[in-house]
């Protein structure tokens, strides 16, 4: 059966930041826009992940696939597992707003339960999803304060969809999830024999 991939919207378009001016300033002083990654940087095997929160194949990778992939390739010490924002609306941007807004240790934990809980935050009949990922950004131990100052905070809005656009370009990403694995781009939801495949000494 063919994987059925979610076409990219006209999120990207709503900055007029060119896809080469990435945060770097905003990189430079701010820890939310630090790499978000597991694994052994020095691994044969680099993967970078562009996902949105708001993607239910990404979903279905999170929760099938990707423990698989973190204990038998990222945990061995055959994967380096880089993590790249590609938020589809505006629920998965505030999403990933708040998920970089937490310590980096806890980056992944949290997205791995937004996705886990995705059915409820983001898509149950009349649900305020910002309503929701402030509870769930509360029992990650974030302030309520912060939560506010993250939602609002245009400068990491931008910084995020500058990011996204570059990647974009760089690897004409158009849907979710889509994996660049050693430089080479393939997308789709896989299972993990065929993600395995393509990792070098896997």
């Amino acid at each position: 059966m063919p994987i059925r991939r979610r076409s990219l919207l006209s999120l990207v378009a709503l900055t007029g930041l060119s896809p080469a001016l990435l945060p770097a300033l905003a990189r430079a002083e701010d820890p939310r826009l630090t790499e978000r990654a597991i694994g052994n940087p020095a691994a044969k095997a680099q993967v970078i992940e562009c996902f949105s929160l708001t993607c239910t194949h990404c979903a279905a990778f999170a929760q099938g696939t990707f423990p698989q992939v973190k204990a038998k390739l990222i945990d061995t010490g055959k994967v380096y597992y880089i993590f790249h924002d590609f938020p589809l609306d505006q629920v998965a941007l505030t999403a990933a707003m708040v998920a970089r807004a937490l310590p980096s240790q806890r980056y992944e934990p949290f997205v791995n339960a937004l996705f886990a809980s995705q059915d409820r935050w983001a898509f149950a009949p009349g649900v305020n999803s910002t309503d929701e990922l402030w509870k769930m950004a509360a029992l990650a131990g974030m302030s309520r304060t912060t939560f506010d100052a993250t939602v609002a905070d245009t400068v990491l809005r931008d910084a995020i969809l500058a990011q996204q656009k570059a990647d974009a370009a760089r690897w004409s990403i158009d849907s979710t999830p889509s994996f660049v694995i050693n430089g080479d781009k393939h997308a789709g939801e896989m299972n993990y024999d065929v993600f395995s495949k393509l990792i070098p000494d896997a």
